[in-house]
């Protein structure tokens, strides 16, 4: 089968598409044909090596598992004895970090994974984007125990993440204050947003609310910059590991008093996750955004525009 694979860390140029033999079904696994996948910050991150941490899940020396692709979007073809809840033919969809894959023709996955049916009527582009930053702003804001009425500013809001932070939000019934760039501001509008700053003419400090919650979606900001727009007891989280390395450190330190804090917890997703991005979708209530699309043939040139750290949502891969 085809699939763009790396042996090596560093920049796009690494991948490179080739044949790799397609992957064994065991008793309680399906096989895939995906049709769609994203190019994403795990992908990129992974693939770089940027933060050497890294390397202690994806390979110390060179990558372990060859094939990136953590979302993925397909129809099952082939399933193992043991499986129950699905059947050839069932359009799914979900999440793999663990063992990636997706930027390839067949996937094989757990039955009992992050898999779920595609809602009815969405394309598998769509369905693809729906994961990774769902799940990664899932997690946070579970975290961070948001509750109806909190007042939450998300920075970022146009990225997989914040997009998927600021409609997540909005369900759990929060004060959403969306940041992002003039160009953007009617597309945050359109996810729900209260309100939007725009960072490039507003200083985020001057805004006149205080914050249970600000969730640094894009890794641009800093737990100092943001201490005089949270609550007292308000949270500070964001998706890098920020200036220095700080955010971990800040976490446990700050765990240590009754004021505000840093959390900085590490994503978990699993199969119930998928299930409630698909119900929320069915309800009207969650989208994917999409910037770009490339067929897998130029997966190098779609890593190469998310390195450039100014996607709007997410970039699918076709195959």
């Amino acid at each position: 089968m085809k699939a763009a694979v790396y042996h090596q860390y560093g920049g796009p140029e690494v991948v490179s598409i080739t044949d790799i033999d397609k992957p064994i079904v065991q008793d309680n696994d399906v096989l895939i044909r995906v049709y769609a996948s994203t190019v994403n910050r795990t992908d990129t991150g992974f693939r770089s090596a940027q933060y050497i941490v890294s390397r202690l899940f994806s390979g110390i020396v060179k990558p372990k598992n060859p094939v990136l692709g953590c979302d993925f979007a397909g129809e099952i073809v082939e399933v193992g004895k043991s499986v129950t809840q699905f059947q050839i033919g069932d359009r799914v969809f979900g999440f793999d970090d663990q063992g990636f894959g997706a930027h390839a023709e067949y996937k094989v996955i757990s039955a009992d994974a992050s898999i779920a049916h595609i809602p009815k009527g969405l394309a598998y582009t769509e369905a693809a984007a729906l994961a990774e930053g769902g799940h990664y702003a899932l997690c946070d804001i579970r975290a961070a125990g948001v509750v109806e009425g909190q007042y939450v500013m998300v920075y970022g809001a146009t990225g997989a993440i914040g997009s998927a932070a600021v409609q997540l939000l909005k369900y759990l019934g929060a004060y959403v204050v969306a940041v992002c760039s003039t160009k953007h501001i009617e597309l945050v509008k359109s996810l729900g947003a209260d309100e939007v700053i725009d960072y490039t003419k507003e200083d985020i400090s001057k805004t006149p609310h205080r914050f249970d919650l600000v969730f640094d979606a894009v890794g641009k900001i800093s737990f100092d910059t943001c201490k005089y727009i949270l609550k007292d007891r308000g949270i500070y989280i964001s998706t890098e590991l920020g200036p220095n390395l700080q955010n971990p450190f800040l976490a446990i330190t700050t765990s240590l008093s009754k004021g505000k804090k840093v959390l900085f917890p590490l994503p978990t997703v699993n199969q119930a996750d998928i299930v409630f991005f698909k119900e929320l979708v069915e309800q009207g209530k969650y989208r994917a955004i999409i910037d770009k699309t490339y067929v897998l043939d130029d997966i190098v040139a779609a890593h190469q525009y998310v390195d450039m750290g100014h996607k709007v949502g997410n970039v699918i891969i076709t195959i």
